[in-house]
């Protein structure tokens, strides 16, 4: 198994200000690659948070994939809290500069704020960013990306290729008018019999503006998928 996980940097996310959509995003394309987000954490702009949580990941998947916390401000601290986790220098980096000159093509704009984009932990590569230059970069398991979710979808595109994944986690779903407490023991007795199978039950709103629950049932080996969900249908039919 292939796995990875999600380290989402920034007090915004915490505050409520602003919506963490690079999680869902980054699930869906890296399953797609076979590779398992098995955990996401967010952290604030604090720099030793960054480094324990970048350890604790790195130690633990295969990838680990941050968002937030490279630009010019002082609140962006990724890249000093990386470079420490690391315990490695955080120089400026030649080709992040040029970039950043090309992009501005005016040395009065790239001020000191706007040069600390280019300071990048030594020894990391670099990540293509066609949007606003400023790069992200790997360093060890580690793909430091920016936080606006534009941005970071067009990093991660540059490198996507280059990731090296696993089996696809396959998924199937199905709907019951019935309430959860209805569905628990079968679902029970179901999910003892196809243990390695992710079996889920979500409820949510139907249309009529009633209740139904959805049973996901998720797994890399079809055939197997496919019996459990066969199972799943015979339960669903006899209670619904």
């Amino acid at each position: 198994m292939v796995t990875a996980a999600v380290l989402v940097i920034g007090n915004e996310i915490l505050s409520g200000r602003t919506k963490d959509a690079n999680t869902a995003w980054l699930g869906h394309e890296l399953n797609l690659r076979g590779i398992q987000v098995r955990e996401a954490r967010v952290v604030p702009d604090i720099k030793q948070e960054i480094i324990d949580a970048v350890l604790a990941l790195s130690k633990k998947h295969t990838y680990v994939f941050t968002t937030g916390g490279i630009g010019p401000t002082h609140d962006d601290i990724t890249a000093d809290a990386i470079a420490a986790a690391f315990n490695v220098a955080l120089p400026e980096n030649s080709e992040a500069r040029r970039r950043l000159e090309i992009h501005y093509n005016d040395p009065s704009k790239l001020n000191e704020a706007r040069l600390k984009m280019a300071k990048i932990p030594e020894g990391a590569d670099l990540i293509d960013n066609p949007i606003s230059a400023a790069p992200g970069f790997i360093i060890e398991n580690v793909y430091v990306m920016a936080g606006i979710p534009k941005i970071m979808q067009a990093m991660f595109e540059g490198f996507a290729n280059n990731l090296k994944g696993g089996a696809t986690v396959h998924s199937m779903s199905i709907e019951c008018p019935a309430g959860e407490g209805d569905l628990a023991a079968p679902l029970t007795d179901l999910q003892n019999k196809y243990p390695s199978v992710d079996i889920g039950s979500y409820p949510t709103n139907n249309n009529d503006g009633g209740w139904l629950v959805r049973v996901v049932l998720r797994h890399t080996d079809q055939d197997l998928l496919q019996q459990a969900y066969n199972d799943a249908a015979e339960i669903i039919k006899k209670l619904c």
